[in-house]
């Protein structure tokens, strides 16, 4: 990656000082007091605090979760299909990706790199600073480290072979995968070491400040790194770390999740934090921040029932299909179903305060479709997304995910029976059968594709389920991929390395020697 850093300079000439004395080329260039630069600032704990909450700002832009990164994480996946006119978006689902057209993808990339370069600044810069706070110092760069890594995992995990960025330079060479894995599990784990578990206890300026990483974000995401790189004891002893530490809890009503109305809630570990009431009114599109910028998500307008928005993303019937497999100990269809679709559902339902089966009367391929219900302001509030002003924070990382991620690491590394325990904690919230007694005695490999089920129901819609596909090795297992394309036609284009998007132009182009992953 190439940064460049500008410092503004005003130069003024006095042509009588010229013309009657010897000027030193310094005496030339002066700072303009009433410009920051890099030289000047960096010298007070609020200088400090602005600069991590800059590195947050680039949770907020279309690269990252505005729009892109939900699009990137949750096409791939079976549980989600796209009719999106715009073709950069609807090739994303189809593994299709142009390295001509970086549309999306492309963004994504220069905002998880803006990120990285706004953390690293913080952490080369900070340490210098005699802060008054001591435990507010060690707080920003456990930030600091929390967010670079979730950059960088985003990067990896996307982009295969990326720069790593750890100084402030003007160059950074591609490095493998393997390193770049390495590199987020040492942020994760230096983030981890510094940050508190919650911000309700601590003094200073950020007491109680929701929205900030913990340690419980920082050992998720560890504990995740670790599984996504198959080392499951690590990841093991990481997960229940999390659990330990008391904090987390699922929260009574699965749908609570995913709305405005209890955000930063007892199952959530990190959210990114969006507001329709924060900043000004327009979106930011990505770039250098603008005064004008909101705090709001345009998620909800591009995943929108038709009518209601763009109705650029769908779920799938596979998923639909799989919900109606296992009823509730009441015999009803798993809550879960209602929380995540809008469908015609017989004896009703409601979107933004409209009847489906009235709404889509006229048209009957709208009357048989399925919409997403997830991360929509659809309760009645709001007459529908027009107004690309979504509050609803984004959920990147659930205890419900912490409690299945623990139980895989359980049963892969020989304790099934073990797994049971966690699996049923959130089969318990939405009324399912106990599963050791629904499927006692399950062997590893058919627990394997249990806790596969299990995540596919739990997560559908929040960008899981790929990642889960790509980790599991299922793209290259010929039964598993033949499956997929029953289940979802989007995989019938898959070729081998579409796992991974192609790496921007513009990073080649910069970086001389970046070779671009395989199938592009």
């Amino acid at each position: 990656m190439k940064y460049k850093i500008y410092n503004y300079i005003t130069i003024f000439f006095s042509l009588s000082v010229v013309m009657t004395s010897c000027v030193n080329d310094e005496d030339l260039v002066q700072a303009d007091p009433n410009v920051e630069t890099a030289a000047s600032y960096w010298k007070t704990d609020d200088d400090a605090l602005r600069g991590v909450n800059a590195a947050y700002g680039s949770l907020l832009t279309d690269g990252t979760y505005m729009r892109s990164t939900p699009l990137l994480l949750d096409l791939k996946g079976d549980d989600t299909r796209s009719n999106s006119p715009w073709g950069s978006m609807a090739n994303v689902g189809r593994f299709n990706s142009n390295v001509t057209d970086a549309a999306i993808y492309g963004w994504a990339f220069e905002t998880y790199y803006q990120g990285i370069y706004r953390a690293n600044q913080v952490l080369t810069n900070v340490p210098g600073i005699a802060m008054t706070d001591a435990g507010l110092k060690n707080r920003i760069l456990g930030q600091a480290y929390f967010l670079r890594g979730l950059y960088l995992f985003h990067a990896v995990n996307m982009f295969k072979n990326v720069p790593l960025p750890t100084t402030l330079a003007t160059f950074y060479p591609q490095k493998t995968q393997a390193e770049g894995w390495t590199q987020v599990i040492a942020d994760f784990k230096a983030a981890a070491e510094l940050l508190p578990p919650s911000y309700d206890n601590v003094t200073g300026v950020d007491a109680g400040e929701k929205g900030r990483a913990t340690k419980g974000a920082a050992l998720g995401y560890l504990g995740k790194a670790y599984l996504f790189t198959k080392d499951f004891d690590n990841a093991k002893t990481t997960f229940k770390e999390v659990i330990d530490l008391g904090v987390y809890s699922l929260v009574s009503n699965y749908r609570d999740n995913f709305t405005d109305t209890n955000e930063n809630n007892s199952e959530s570990l990190f959210e990114v934090q969006f507001s329709r009431d924060a900043g000004g009114v327009d979106l930011g599109w990505g770039g250098a921040p603008a005064t004008g910028w909101g705090k709001t998500s345009a998620r909800a307008i591009t995943y929108a029932p038709r009518g209601f928005g763009w109705t650029d993303v769908q779920p799938t019937w596979a998923l639909f299909n799989e919900y109606q497999e296992e009823k509730t100990v009441s015999n009803q269809v798993d809550p879960r179903l209602d929380a995540t679709v809008f469908y015609n559902k017989p004896g009703g339902m409601q979107l933004y305060g409209k009847d489906f089966a009235t709404f889509y009367a006229a048209n009957p391929g709208d009357l048989n479709d399925l919409f997403c219900r997830k991360y929509q302001n659809s309760d009645g509030n709001y007459g529908d997304e027009f107004d690309w002003r979504s509050g609803i924070n984004e959920r990147l990382l659930r205890y419900a995910d912490i409690l299945l991620m623990y139980a895989e690491c359980l049963n892969e590394t020989g304790d099934t029976p073990g797994a049971y325990t966690y699996i049923q904690k959130v089969r318990d919230r939405v009324g399912l059968p106990n599963l050791a007694t629904a499927k006692p005695g399950l062997t590893k490999e058919q627990m394997r594709e249990q806790i596969g089920h299990e995540r596919f129901l739990e997560f559908p819609l929040e960008g899981h389920r790929f990642d889960d596909i790509r980790r599991w090795g299922w793209l290259q297992d010929a039964t598993k991929l033949a499956w997929l394309k029953s289940r979802d036609a989007e995989f019938n284009s898959y070729l081998p390395g579409r796992e991974f998007f192609p790496i921007p132009q513009t990073e080649k182009d910069n970086n001389p020697g970046t070779i671009q992953n395989d199938s592009y």
